[in-house]
């Protein structure tokens, strides 16, 4: 019996005894520790042999070789009926005998192995003679007896492997789940088996036609033609395979010279590509100096060269051009040097703007700007100094110089607003002098010193100035000049020249 390998085995609360002599297997499935119990020695094993044979094998000659085993006389329940050794009649085996020892039939050829191997260890059965001789009186009780226990478990094992194909030994649990599958294999082959019967009664019930020998032919002939229409078409499939195949190798070569000509492509538009890219840099590099150049250029445009040469503004009551201030007053009397040369830059300012426009600017009177020492010229060719100091009583000379300057910025006016309305400018936003003058007068502030205030020549003396920096704008506005700029109008707090006839305001705010 083969169990777990444990001191003691245990079956359904008994145990018995494991024989230290025997060796131990490890089951072929799930590789426990298996040890052999319920195997008695050799001896009695032996005499059970012997006295089973004399009654059995001296009354019958049996054809097939047996290994005849001890009896079990306690066995233990549990055991699968293939694992169990029942008692099995032979072929010649007379009727009404019963053999009282188990025994295992082996085939003939495991039968000669076991008893060539059993022979030459020493330690297998004799078959008694058939004159009633007795066995060998060799036989050794103890180490004969382990060895042929071994022989004969090791060759049960050997042909149970054999005859089953599957390795041997295995325990209890591991038998019983291969003999669940095997009933399993064995249902399923049995179904198969019964369809297939199934399947050929019912081809044998089938009526069976049998063709006349006319039909046969005609048949024949039939199939002759469909297959001779199928030769002429494997002939024809042929013919198109080989020209399929003819411009598939023309493809080939025209797909072939269409890479190259692809493979070029590319690399003439890479080529292409690397040049568009160097030109489109340098072209970036040309338009970025003609931004950097356009950009002087129009901050050059929005230099206002005479405004920047003469800046006019205000110091308290006196107008300043240049910071110099023009007039005097009782309580602060400015240099006599000081108003020289704000005068000559007044001078020289009207002068310019004068000089640009003729001949279309009739300049019947003409200033001469000498630097702080300025004349006015008149019609008829007389000289005015336009220079102190001067008597406050006799300044006739002066004030006259004074008064044509007037006239000649009062005439650059009417040029200014002629010009305008030539360029169809409305009426209204036509250039006009914020401050009128009228002969020596700017509004009601006479502008010579004869007895005249010195606080009212100052102020008509600011408002000159004033006039002339609106007819600056005009001119720079309407020339090759930077035109009026948003910044130069917010800087000097002066209207556009559209709006400047709304504009007269008793005191003009300057800045420098």
């Amino acid at each position: 019996m083969m169990k777990n390998n444990n001191t003691t085995i245990s079956e359904k609360g008994r145990a018995l005894p494991v024989d230290p002599t025997l060796p131990k297997y490890v089951c072929q499935n799930c590789r426990h520790d298996l040890c052999i119990t319920g195997v008695d020695s050799y001896a009695g094993m032996q005499a059970s042999s012997i006295h089973g044979s004399g009654s059995v094998i001296g009354s019958m000659r049996m054809d097939n070789s047996y290994v005849v085993l001890p009896k079990q006389r306690n066995q233990v329940p549990g055991v699968p009926p293939r694992l169990r050794a029942g008692s099995a009649p032979t072929d010649g085996s007379p009727s009404g005998k019963t053999m009282e020892e188990s025994f295992v039939v082996l085939p003939p050829p495991a039968a000669s192995v076991y008893k060539c191997e059993s022979a030459s260890e020493g330690g297998g059965l004799q078959s008694p003679t058939p004159d009633g001789g007795s066995v060998s009186g060799n036989l050794q009780a103890n180490d004969s007896g382990f060895n042929s226990t071994i022989t004969v478990l090791k060759r049960a094992f050997e042909i149970a492997t054999a005859q089953s194909q599957v390795e041997q030994p295995l325990c209890l649990e591991c038998m019983r789940v291969l003999s669940d599958k095997l009933d399993k294999e064995i249902e399923d082959v049995n179904k198969d088996i019964k369809e297939y019967e199934a399947c050929l009664q019912q081809l044998e019930g089938d009526a069976k036609t049998v063709l006349s020998e006319t039909d046969f032919i005609k048949e024949k002939l039939k199939i002759e033609e469909e297959e001779k229409k199928l030769e002429a078409a494997i002939i024809e499939t042929e013919k198109q395979q080989a020209e399929v195949n003819s411009e598939l190798k023309e493809m080939e070569l025209k797909s072939g010279r269409f890479k190259e000509l692809e493979e070029r492509y590319w690399q003439e538009f890479n080529n292409f590509q690397f040049q568009l890219m160097s030109f489109q840099e340098q072209r970036d590099a040309v338009q970025t100096k003609i931004e950097v150049s356009q950009a002087h250029l129009e901050l050059l445009k929005r230099t206002n060269v005479l405004n920047d040469a003469f800046p006019i503004g205000y110091d308290g009551e006196f107008g300043t051009i240049n910071n110099f201030r023009l007039g005097r007053l009782p309580k602060i009397q400015v240099e006599w040097d000081e108003i020289n040369a704000a005068w000559g830059q007044a001078c020289l300012l009207l002068h310019t703007m004068a000089q640009y426009f003729r001949p279309k600017f009739q300049y019947t009177i003409k200033i001469l700007p000498m630097g702080s020492y300025p004349r006015i010229m008149d019609a008829s060719n007389n000289t005015y100094e336009l220079f102190g100091p001067v008597n406050l009583f006799w300044s006739t000379r002066y004030d006259k110089a004074m008064t044509l300057y007037l006239t000649c910025l009062k005439e650059f006016a009417e040029f200014a607003h002629a010009k305008d309305r030539e360029t169809n400018i409305p009426l209204e936003k036509c250039f006009k002098l914020p401050y009128k003058i009228e002969n020596d007068k700017v509004e009601s502030y006479s502008i010579t010193q004869s007895f005249n205030k010195p606080e009212n020549w100052t102020k008509a003396l600011k408002y000159t100035l004033c006039n002339l920096k609106w007819a600056l704008y005009w001119f720079v506005g309407n020339t090759n000049f930077q035109p009026l700029s948003a910044t130069v109008a917010s800087n000097s707090e002066v209207p556009a020249t559209g709006s400047i006839i709304s504009k007269r305001a008793t005191d003009v705010k300057f800045k420098p």
